[in-house]
């Protein structure tokens, strides 16, 4: 369970673990209401020191002296990273990249790398800093113990299927057939809900299990692993290989009814509305009342409890298999879910079977994560606001919320676009309560931390999310409660809220510099900005109104252009691949639409600039205008090597296309690319046919 299930749209994967239009006319422009001229002008450096050449600037590359070393620094880091030997018409990516990509291979124990990874990394050691030392012998000294037997060493004590489910769920916050959590009713954005849909399964998609031939090496590691598992909670191998082949081919059957993702972008179609007691006669194998009451005790419920239900076939289909299957079965494959779940607290052998699969999974080598970044993942996910504070004062400059600092400028003639971006609220750095003592505390206030004991706090952070969760059901939703905490390299988009996060930790080089040309901040955290803002419009966002309410408040005119014109990216994108392996251009469509609105209005947003401040002078050595910089600045950021092994898991999981096409798919969407590179027509990043949205 989580408190904030329902997707956000964000900028990045989560590198922390492995949207009524009033005219016929369809090109809006619906984030253009920014003025990201006067946001980035505004911004205070926040920038810290790390490894990688983009850092090693200085606070003082005032442009208006090219010469100066600081300016030089800058203009030696892009060329470093630049290809000059490719041609940017040909091949826009490389020529920005190749030379980053060269002269950095991936570190060891990385599967992807680039400047948002080594910033997460910079980040985590502030974080490390901040906490001290870790207390290492005391967060490996268990073993199993705490969780009890499994099926495979003995008869279960607790053969009643209800009662095991109810105390995965309640005590483990594990959701092994369907999850159930507490976050905003997309229809009605002033009311909390509780939420049901279909769960996670061990592998991190359902192609694992159903392109058996594709992935054969993955089933077979996940199968060691789980045997080893086994082996380590007192089974025989003999044993365990049998029960985890029955598991895996349980695990099968569930990957068989799970809904690909492609086909769950549509909210309106999956959004089901109901009461409690409506779920018994939709899923009779749970005893629903009893599991609920006890999932969101202490709060008071009856068989009238409104739910909202996101995977309805998902959920008959769940029930029936429940019911055919052999409940030692079931039980088993509960508590393999929470043994997984545990295995970071759990001692060095079953931290070490983890990192053999992984190895095989994401195609490391070496590895073995230390203990301290473990722990410091794990205090920013319990901890995260109350860390995020410590962060905060240590590295973000208080005057640095100025970074949104909105001017309305006209929307062309489409008033309800027009209406929901002026609507749009943004955050910026960190919620301001965290910076109050007082309410900091009174968060945190029933969560009780021991120093020398690690896996008793992560099971009263179990006990303490779970109290959190159910005391959201009877609150109004709140803005100043963050999906993200403050140190995380990343951004979001939230359409219930219809706002805008920029948490302190991406307002950092690479993204943003004050004394950096205005050409690498508009094309670094502008178009992070813009990405956010055109998720708003993209073909899940524009479902929701200004209010953040799910309903169909666009024309059917407009709805209709607006899929025709998607169709376009999906099918730009679908022709892409990597590794032999095509794009799902429906499953990145979302992502993809942001992308290039983003890129779009972060733009218009610099000549806005320019017509008000005049050019800058250009860097040193670099050859190339300011325009020019612009676009190279966006596609360094973008810069990343990867193994094969992670790229696939991106391509089936990630809604976010790889690197190299989030810089080509967009680029060779833009006009003023080509114009400003010069490229001749029908160069492959300059194609006769564009795709346009906004």
């Amino acid at each position: 369970m989580s408190l904030h299930y329902r997707p956000v749209m964000t900028m990045f994967p989560d590198f922390r673990v492995f949207l009524s239009d009033s005219s016929d006319s369809f090109l809006l422009h619906p984030v253009s209401h920014v003025d990201l001229t006067q946001l980035l002008g505004d911004l205070t450096s926040t920038s810290r020191v790390g490894s990688d050449p983009l850092w090693f600037l200085t606070q003082h590359c005032f442009l208006t002296v090219v010469t100066e070393p600081p300016c030089i620094t800058v203009a030696s880091a892009v060329i470093g990273a630049l290809d000059r030997s490719v041609d940017p018409c040909h091949d826009f990516y490389n020529f920005a990249c190749g030379g980053w990509v060269k002269n950095n291979p991936l570190p060891e124990g990385k599967s992807r790398w680039g400047p948002f990874s080594n910033l997460w990394e910079h980040n985590m050691l502030v974080m490390k800093h901040l906490l001290g030392k870790t207390p290492v012998s005391s967060a490996s000294g268990r073993g199993e113990g705490p969780i009890g037997g499994w099926a495979l060493t003995g008869p279960w004590d607790k053969d009643n299927f209800q009662e095991v489910l109810r105390m995965v769920s309640a005590n483990y916050r594990t959701s092994p057939f369907f999850t159930v959590f507490v976050s905003t009713d997309s229809k009605n954005s002033n009311s909390n809900i509780i939420q049901v849909d279909q769960s996670s399964l061990g592998l991190p998609s359902r192609d694992y299990y159903l392109n058996k031939t594709a992935n054969e090496k993955y089933l077979t590691a996940y199968l060691d692993f789980l045997m080893e598992l086994g082996v380590l909670l007192g089974g025989s191998t003999e044993t365990s290989r049998t029960l985890m082949e029955e598991i895996v081919d349980f695990e099968t059957t569930l990957a068989n009814i799970t809904v690909p993702q492609e086909e769950r972008r549509d909210e309106e179609l999956i959004y089901h509305k109901m009461e409690a007691k409506d779920l018994m006669t939709l899923a009779p194998a749970v005893d629903w009342m009893s599991y609920l009451t006890e999932v969101f005790s202490p709060v008071p419920l009856n068989d009238s409890e409104p739910v909202v239900v996101y995977a309805k076939d998902y959920l008959q289909k769940v029930s029936e298999l429940i019911t055919k299957t052999n409940k030692s079965l079931l039980n088993n494959y509960m508590i393999m879910k929470v043994v997984r779940k545990m295995v970071s607290i759990l001692d060095q052998r079953f931290q070490d079977a983890e990192q053999r699969f992984l190895e095989v999974m994401y195609g490391t080598k070496k590895s073995c994560t230390p203990r301290w970044k473990l722990c410091v993942s794990d205090t920013d996910s319990a901890l995260g606001f109350a860390l995020g504070a410590m962060f905060v004062k240590d590295t973000f400059p208080e005057d640095s919320k100025a970074i949104v600092s909105f001017s309305k400028v006209p929307l062309s003639q489409h008033s309800c676009n027009r209406s929901q971006a002026d609507a749009i609220y943004n955050m910026v750095g960190y919620p301001d309560f965290i910076m109050n003592g007082t309410k900091l505390d009174k968060v945190f206030n029933d969560f009780e931390v021991v120093s020398e004991f690690y896996f008793q706090n992560v099971m009263q952070y179990y006990n303490f999310s779970a109290r959190v969760t159910a005391d959201q059901l009877r609150k109004t939703p709140n803005r100043n409660q963050w999906s993200m905490t403050p140190p995380t390299v990343n951004a979001y988009y939230n359409p219930t809220k219809n706002e805008m996060v920029l948490p302190a930790g991406i307002l950092q080089a690479p993204f943003y510099s004050r004394s950096w040309p205005k050409a690498l901040n508009f094309g670094g955290i502008g178009v992070v900005m813009g990405h956010e803002l055109t998720h708003a419009f993209d073909d899940q966002g524009r479902e929701y109104d200004k209010d953040g309410n799910l309903r169909p408040w666009w024309k059917n005119s407009s709805v209709e252009a607006f899929k025709k014109q998607t169709q376009c990216m999906v099918e730009q994108y679908g022709n892409y691949s990597i590794n032999q392996e095509p794009l799902n251009g429906r499953h990145t469509l979302g992502e993809n639409i942001a992308d290039n609105g983003g890129l779009k209005a972060a733009y218009k947003a610099y000549v806005n600039w320019i017509k008000k401040n005049g050019e800058e002078a250009t860097l040193p050595a670099l050859g190339m205008t300011n325009h020019q910089l612009f676009f190279v600045g966006f596609a360094q950021v973008w810069c990343a090597v990867r193994t094969p092994e992670s790229s696939h898991e991106g391509v089936i999981t990630d809604p976010h296309s790889p690197s190299r096409f989030r810089v080509i798919g967009t680029i060779s969407n833009s006009q003023e690319f080509s114009e400003h590179f010069g490229c001749k027509s029908d160069a492959p990043m300059n194609p006769q046919h564009k795709c346009e949205l906004w």
